[in-house]
């Protein structure tokens, strides 16, 4: 029986938010306690530029979740996938959260968490295409950027809920609790969140665009490649500006901000806020792409972010509060008026059954040299140049060539997901 749209949207949202919690975490993790606890022998920012490291794995296995769970997806179906990605992410956040540190175990600590990283991000580049993929190919045509953006509403989301619980716990607990054992919480609350996510994800039906399209080629990677080579391209330049945005200005930050001396509470409740703002505001993108199409709302919000970032800094490094919530909220507008449209353009760049894999090959690639690269990158020039200015230019850099790959892309509004191949 076909399930309504709002019940497909709810289920999407819901499941990526806790995908996206249990992520984030991690990197929320690495910028405030990791180095402590699994580098304690390296100088501060050196334990938290190790710390990255062991954030950046999960981004080195996206594309390969990406294409795993696309070929199965494209063949099997969206719904199975979405269930397995969940359990694999939710069983690897638990882990963490009972995992012995470097007092404990040595180096080895460290070799553990990396390897439940890994498992974090093969999850996680599984994880959005198929969620996008379902929204987007149950919905209908005229609002189908409105419907696909709810998803996309589960980042800052799950970066809320998991900001939430760690400035929670790092304002009721002295330093040396949190430390010793209450970083572990949120961690451990991810079992039960998933269970939630699973419950929900198992009552929804399979996409009827997928059920009604012929079968999948044996390797549906071969039909990307054949057809949409282009596509993959656009998609993985698009996500560059969106992709190093987002984690400059949601982890990065928190780095940032206590090098400048400005206390952890301070930033994590403007990330908090800003998040906040940033989820309700998502769906409003995606809605006014279909209005005014995918490229116009995607463009504005690339341009917008690369001019932006050169007077975030500053605000930061006021220590004000309203002034650092003010330069992470306007940022992350930016960031949502390209990740809003994103999940229908990039859905109606590709055929049915070859959609899931092209979306996550292209979308998961670019995860490695934007999202995996940009706290590392950033870190690297914060300790080179003492400066803020080169991380802004390297923003800066990334948001010209978005403008370039969304500039000679198609415009998308209006596509036909029925299609066998779109023409060009």
């Amino acid at each position: 029986m076909a399930t309504s749209i709002k019940k497909i949207v709810a289920a999407s949202l819901i499941g990526t938010t806790i995908e996206w919690y249990d992520f984030f975490l991690y990197g929320s993790a690495a910028a405030l306690v990791f180095n402590q606890l699994f580098f304690p022998e390296s100088d501060p920012l050196t334990g938290t530029l190790l710390s990255f490291l062991t954030y950046a794995v999960g981004f080195v296995a996206r594309p390969l979740g990406g294409l795993v769970f696309g070929h199965f997806g494209d063949r099997v179906g969206r719904k199975t996938l979405l269930v397995v990605s969940l359990l694999m992410m939710g069983a690897a956040t638990f882990l963490i959260g009972c995992l012995p540190t470097y007092e404990t175990l040595g180096p080895s600590a460290a070799l553990v968490l990396t390897a439940l990283r890994l498992v974090q991000g093969f999850a996680l580049g599984g994880e959005w295409g198929g969620a996008v993929l379902i929204v987007s190919e149950h919905g209908d045509t005229a609002r189908r950027g409105f419907w696909a953006s709810w998803p996309q509403a589960g980042a800052p989301g799950g970066n809320l809920l998991a900001t939430g619980v760690l400035a929670a716990l790092a304002a009721w607990q002295p330093e040396e609790a949190f430390l010793s054992w209450g970083w572990r919480v949120p961690f451990l609350l991810s079992g039960v969140l998933v269970l939630i996510g699973l419950w929900i994800r198992l009552t929804i039906s399979e996409s009827p665009v997928f059920e009604q399209a012929p079968p999948a080629e044996r390797a549906p990677i071969v039909g990307v490649l054949r057809h949409h080579s282009k596509d993959v391209v656009v998609a993985i330049g698009a996500r560059l500006a969106e992709n190093i945005s987002f984690y400059l200005l949601t982890v990065f930050v928190i780095t940032y901000a206590k090098q400048q001396g400005i206390e952890n509470s301070t930033v994590l409740n403007a990330v908090l806020i800003s998040s906040a703002i940033h989820f309700v505001t998502i769906p409003m993108w995606g809605a006014l792409s279909d209005r005014l199409g995918r490229r116009p709302i995607y463009l504005a919000g690339a341009a917008g972010i690369g001019l932006w970032i050169f007077a975030f800094f500053p605000l930061v490094d006021t220590g004000n509060f309203l002034a650092i919530t003010l330069a992470i909220t306007v940022g992350l507008l930016f960031h949502g008026m390209m990740y809003g449209p994103q999940a229908a353009f990039f859905s109606e760049l590709f055929a049915t059954r070859t959609r899931y894999t092209g979306v996550s090959i292209g979308a998961q690639l670019s995860a490695i040299v934007a999202g995996a690269l940009a706290p590392i990158i950033a870190v690297a020039l914060l300790r080179e140049y003492s400066s803020s200015v080169p991380i802004s230019a390297y923003l800066g850099v990334a948001a010209v060539l978005t403008l370039a790959a969304v500039f000679a892309a198609r415009e998308t509004r209006g596509s036909d997901l029925t299609e066998g191949i779109h023409t060009r």
